[in-house]
């Protein structure tokens, strides 16, 4: 918020107060102050007046002057300027030998070969933003009213630049602060000063009977307040109102419109004034179920959808509600009439609206913080009384309503001990009550109890906390005793989550993977249409836009963005793993995120290249498993019955931890794949709270075996359908204990191999830890897996 320090002396005595030392005990007070800056500055300033000029004899553009600053001999200067619209008879601003401006300090020396003893000068050479200036006034010097006194220093103050402006940052919770009077009523708090509002009670109450007609026909806006003034009169504003919006960033047009954005600064309630002959019915409904265009004040064109809030007028849209109004109705030079709009828009409606349209008005801004439920009346009333003072406005009609609203006063009450014992600190009733005094709470003391009737306009204070904050941030955070904290010594460890994420993030790097970070707000399509969503989906009520207005419910979307934008940039082996929480309704998971996308090791030179392939992303998981203390006994490989449409129906699988499914890993889908311009690509996408939260087995410790193993190749015709894993299990319970290991390393379909089987390569190693096998020993064992395989999967030695 820019704060105009000389506007704000209107409403709080700040005689002896710098906008400095304003500005250190409004952010100790928790109002933060970011900066301070001078709407205009320099020294040695003074008005004078062009009494002679003529060309410069060596430039085609510069003249020489002689002006005079004052009634002396001495008090004609010799300058030079540049300015086209320098002459004869001109008033201008003089900067003196040794003036200090924002470009720098002015010098005497000459110009071309033409003394120089000064310098005829812009305003926005004085600092005065170009924004707030006509194109003749940034083109040449500045042209002062022909009555400007000559010889007067305080050019600042005689221009109305006198001011300073602090730049305020409001917190969420004060938006009551972005109106000039409450701002008022705060600093005055602060500084121990007398505040003092403007008179404008019961000014609205004016006018005839009315014709005009008001009608909300939507929840989003509760209350609407309107009065139909038939007779103003545009023209320019008055100095001190231009000055005032300039210092809080707002451009001056006429005094009609002026009024309305000064009202909407003073008490925070943004207005609209309507060109009353413009609009084709006298009525307004507030709608929000069309779909149409509007043209607003700046010329552009909006498309309107259902949901948007409307100002509508015989069925026509006039305006944005809360964001800007319509071209059609918009004041001009010859606008005789107008109907003034204060209304209570739902602040959520205005965010969305004003997001998706890109178009974050002062208006919005002020109603998705939050406005007053007393400003409206406010409002109205200050507009009646500015207008029938700078507009010559007349002819009122009677002030109309409409909605439900209901405004209830509130007070809360707290005690003294409650209010101590909460801030550690030994506060007194007449503390207290001083501070609520100051704020306008209006306390009634009744024993260590005080009771507040709070202002409408603090809607921040709800609750006795709430007063006790007020307290200490008022009389001071330095009243706090210096104590230490009260810590029962404890042990620091890890949490089994935290501990699960570094051991899980050790195993991904030493795999060569590298951990990303994506972002938690995706799509709508993103978090519908995603793996295994962790429910329904949880959108946010005020978005920064629509790309962004879902909490994820699953990773694969945001994780393949990730693989696109890479490959996109010419990145190859683009392998990582991401570690995140998803969420849904009532519903938090832990996910982690695998991606091989690529070689996991690549060496040309020494021609290796290890792909990820579904085996290595396999192998990656058990190690990870391992890790944790998991034994390929309780880790199952089972077929995908989860998701066929992100993961590859016949190259992808399911991985359970004991009863615990803790998701799917393969190779992505063809056609989802596509959808992001990839290719092959291995994804994982696990539940992380079962590993992270299940006792892993307890870590036995054996001897290395002093005997020698015997290993045997085997070479089976199965039956296609018959799983690896089903063949190793019958191989370890048919050998029992001296089956030391198996594996599988070829498996061939084709020729000599009837159609609907296999055949499949096994190596079995027997060894015992106690002895040195037997040639028997070894046979027998061999011969009851060979029985064990022929009866349970019917499995045939080849030929």
């Amino acid at each position: 918020m820019r704060l105009s320090y000389k506007w704000l002396s209107e409403y709080v005595d700040l005689s002896g107060i710098t906008p400095e030392e304003l500005a250190d005990r409004m952010t100790t007070a928790g109002l933060e102050v970011e900066g301070i800056e001078p709407l205009a500055q320099g020294t040695n300033l003074v008005i004078g007046e062009v009494m002679e000029c003529w060309d410069h004899p060596d430039s085609d553009h510069l003249h020489v002057t002689k002006t005079r600053i004052g009634d002396g001999e001495d008090d004609v200067l010799q300058i030079v300027c540049g300015a086209p619209n320098c002459r004869k008879g001109l008033k201008v601003i003089v900067a003196k030998i040794g003036a200090k401006l924002p470009g720098g300090t002015i010098a005497d020396k000459p110009v071309r070969g033409q003394v120089s003893h000064g310098m005829l000068c812009s305003l926005n050479e004085l600092g005065v933003d170009k924004k707030y200036l006509l194109e003749s006034q940034i083109a040449g010097i500045e042209e002062l009213p022909a009555d400007a006194p000559v010889g007067e220093t305080d050019v600042l103050g005689y221009l109305g630049y006198d001011d300073t402006v602090l730049d305020v940052s409001l917190t969420p919770n004060r938006a009551d602060c972005s109106s000039m009077w409450n701002m008022a009523r705060e600093v005055g708090a602060i500084m121990h000063r007398k505040v003092t509002w403007p008179d404008y009670e019961g000014k609205a109450d004016v006018g005839g009977p009315t014709t005009f007609r008001v009608a909300t026909k939507t929840p989003m806006c509760p209350a609407f307040v309107g009065k139909v003034v038939n007779h103003v009169k545009v023209g320019p504003s008055p100095k001190w109102m231009t000055q005032y919006l300039h210092a809080a960033g707002i451009n001056s047009i006429n005094n009609v419109v002026d009024i309305s954005n000064f009202v909407m600064l003073e008490t925070g309630q943004p207005l609209h004034y309507y060109d009353l002959s413009k609009l084709p019915e006298r009525e307004i409904t507030v709608v929000d179920d069309m779909d149409t265009k509007i043209t607003a004040l700046d010329g552009v064109e909006f498309d309107i959808i259902k949901g948007d809030l409307l100002i509508t007028t015989g069925g026509e849209a006039t305006g944005v509600a809360g964001i800007m109004g319509g071209e059609e109705s918009m004041i001009d030079e010859n606008t005789n009439s107008i109907f003034i709009e204060a209304a209570h828009f739902n602040h959520a409606s205005i965010r969305h609206t004003s997001t998706r349209l890109n178009l974050m008005t002062e208006a919005a801004q002020r109603f998705t913080k939050g406005v007053e439920p007393l400003a409206r009346e406010k409002a109205v009333a200050r507009s009646v009384q500015l207008l029938s003072e700078y507009a010559d406005a007349s002819g009122f009609e009677e002030t109309i309503y409409a909605g439900d609203e209901k405004y209830v006063p509130l007070t809360v009450t707290e005690t003294v001990g409650h209010l101590n014992g909460l801030l550690g600190t030994e506060f007194t009733m007449d503390q207290i009550r001083e501070v609520m005094d100051s704020l306008g709470f209006r306390p009634e003391v009744n024993g260590d109890a005080v009771t507040c009737h709070i202002p409408s306009y603090r809607t921040d204070i709800e609750r006795p906390a709430d007063l006790d904050e007020e307290v200490i941030r008022l009389i001071g955070f330095d009243s706090l005793k210096s104590t230490l904290p009260l810590m029962s010594a404890t042990v620091g460890q890890l949490s089994p989550a935290q501990n699960g994420r570094r051991v899980t993030r050790n195993v991904m790097t030493a795999f060569n993977l590298h951990e990303i970070v994506s972002y938690t707000l995706v799509n709508q399509d993103y978090a519908e249409n995603g793996f295994a969503p962790a429910g329904e989906p949880i959108a946010l009520a005020m978005p920064m836009s629509e790309a962004r207005k879902y909490i994820r419910s699953n990773l694969i979307n945001s994780v393949m963005e990730v693989v696109r934008y890479n490959e996109a940039h010419s990145n190859v082996n683009n392998n990582f793993f991401e570690i995140s929480k998803v969420y849904g309704k009532d519903a938090e998971q832990e996910r982690l995120a695998v991606v091989l996308d690529g070689s996991l090791r690549e060496d040309k030179l020494h021609k290796i290249d290890e792909r990820g392939d579904f085996y290595a992303m396999k192998g990656i998981l058990l190690a990870w498993l391992r890790k944790f203390g998991f034994t390929e006994g309780r880790v199952r490989i089972m077929e995908n019955r989860t998701d066929t449409v992100h993961f590859h129906p016949y190259r992808s699988a399911e991985i359970w931890l004991d009863k615990n499914k803790l998701g799917v890993f393969g190779e992505l889908h063809p056609v989802y794949a596509a959808e992001f311009d990839l290719k092959r690509v291995v994804y994982a996408e696990l539940t992380v709270d079962p590993v992270f939260n299940t006792k892993a087995g307890k870590l036995r410790f054996a001897a290395i075996d002093r005997f020698p193993a015997v290993s045997r190749d085997i070479a089976l015709v199965v039956d296609k359908n018959v799983t690896a894993k089903q063949l190793l299990e019958v191989v370890k319970k048919s050998g029992g204990r001296l089956v030391r290991s198996s594996s599988i390393f070829d498996i061939y379909e084709g020729e000599h191999v009837a159609e609907g089987q296999k055949s499949v390569a096994l190596r079995i190693v027997y060894q015992a830890a106690d002895h040195t096998l037997k040639e028997e020993e070894i046979t027998a064992a061999h011969n009851a897996i060979l029985a064990g395989l022929s009866k349970q999967l019917k499995a045939e030695l080849r030929a």
